[in-house]
């Protein structure tokens, strides 16, 4: 099993990974928009003997009321195909992606999750920053992680997805 990079081949599997995996084919919509309106993505899947079993995905996020500049990327949605969950699928696509957001500059990365699941990758609540998200969640499950130390200190605002988020 591999992780690398999304080609564009893979874009109709990606698809119907996040079809099999969510409820609604909002995310699956998400994903494909995103690329559409040319946002800047890291886009990542997990392959197993040639198949496709995972994708991972990574964008742009800003931090509202903040005065310096920070890049920070937001990690979602991830998928899974249920034959696959629980296999270690998403910590290997949850641990090539923050890497590659270190990699591609990013100093943090936020999640909206599960607190059960993402604090294995270092994610704490965010509000121990003094971040906040534009959705009405309970603090536990709006997360961040520094991938450079200390590049949260003194930060401080409210963090915004791109505005195609607000459909799912």
């Amino acid at each position: 099993m591999i992780a690398r990079a999304e080609k564009p081949e893979d874009i109709s599997r990606i698809y119907q990974i996040n079809i099999e995996t969510f409820s609604t084919d909002a995310e699956a919509n998400l994903v494909d928009m995103l690329r559409e309106h040319k946002v800047p993505l890291i886009s990542w899947v997990a392959e197993d003997k040639g198949e496709l079993i995972g994708h991972i995905l990574f964008s742009p996020v800003t931090l509202v009321g903040q005065m310096s500049r920070i890049s920070m990327a937001g990690l979602g949605p991830m998928a899974v195909r249920p034959s696959h969950q629980k296999k270690g699928v998403g910590t290997m696509l949850v641990e090539a992606g923050l890497k590659q957001c270190l990699k591609e500059g990013y100093s943090a990365v936020v999640v909206l999750g599960y607190p059960e699941y993402y604090p294995r990758f270092g994610f704490v609540p965010s509000v121990a920053y003094g971040i906040d998200s534009t959705y009405d969640v309970p603090p536990e499950v709006f997360m961040v992680k520094e991938l450079k130390k200390g590049a949260l200190k003194g930060i401080q605002g409210t963090v915004s997805y791109h505005g195609l988020f607000n459909d799912v």
